[in-house]
This record gives C-alpha cells, structure tokens and sequence, in this order.
C-alpha cells in the first residue's frame, strides 16, 4: 500500500531550522506547534496514509500542550508502533524538499540516518531530494519550505 504527504511551514526569526532531525545552521527556522520539521511531518502524512490512518493532526494536535515543540522523530517512531500494530512493515519513504535555501545536500545523509531510525528501516531506503521553486511563489521568495512523501508498505505476512 502506498501514501503520499505533503506539508509546509512558513520561515521565523528567532527559532532553530529542523529538517529530518537535523539543526540545520540559517537565518530562519519553521513556524508550528511542534519543531516545525516539515519533512518528518510529510513522510508522517504519507505513512499514515498508506497505513488507512487519520492525518498527523488526529494524533499530534496543534494546540495540544502535550506536542508543543516535539521532536517529530517522535512522530515517526508513532507512525512506525501504528504500522507495527497493524501488522505492517514500512518498505520504504521517498521525500522532496522544496526550498531556494539552505542547501540540503551536505545534511542529507543525516537526515536519512535519523528517519530511518526512527522508522525502523535502513537509511537505504529512505530517500531525500530537495529541489528549488526556480525563484517562484512563496518559496521562490523564501518565505517557507515545502515536502513532498511517498511511502510504502505491506502487511508483513504478505507472500508478495
């Protein structure tokens, strides 16, 4: 079965930059309830799809206490225990960002390290591309980041 996440945060002074996990040195950081990883929150999106759930807001609400500046690692070991307790395996994810900075190249290995981890799977098959909106629209202006996922997975005491 596969799901696919979109998301996007708008660009803050004054708060840390969190992509796949990573702190990422900029200017700006992501505005949210959470740590505004707007990554994490788009493979969490396309996992839970996948897995027939509700969307991420169902169980990590943006104006619950209980969330407010969670790792979203955290919301990917979730996604992983609902998938475990579905009796599904996570095969794999495959995200894009979308963003005119910062660079995502030199933090993409950690970034695939730190989900794969927090989703059980090897960073092999965690996939992260990034991409720029060619100066365009809200990102163009670098106002936010965007993400695109995809993600698959079966049951695992499927023969296929």
């Amino acid at each position: 079965m596969t799901g696919i996440g979109y998301d996007v945060h708008q660009f803050v002074e004054n708060r840390p930059l969190v992509l796949g996990g990573v702190a990422i040195p900029h200017s700006h950081g992501l505005a949210g309830h959470s740590d505004a990883d707007v990554l994490c929150h788009a493979i969490a999106d396309a996992l839970l799809g996948a897995l027939g759930e509700p969307d991420i807001g169902h169980y990590f609400p943006p104006g619950d206490p209980s969330c407010k500046d969670i790792c979203s690692l955290k919301i990917l070991e979730k996604c992983r225990e609902l998938a475990t307790k579905g009796g599904y395996g996570i095969i794999n994810v495959d995200a894009t960002l979308i963003a005119e900075t910062p660079k995502i190249l030199p933090h993409r290995d950690a970034m695939r390290s730190n989900i794969g981890h927090a989703l059980g799977i090897a960073p092999a098959r965690v996939g992260i591309k990034a991409t720029t909106n060619e100066t365009m629209g809200f990102i163009g202006r670098m106002e936010g980041i965007a993400a695109l996922a995809v993600a698959q997975v079966e049951l695992s005491d499927c023969p296929f």
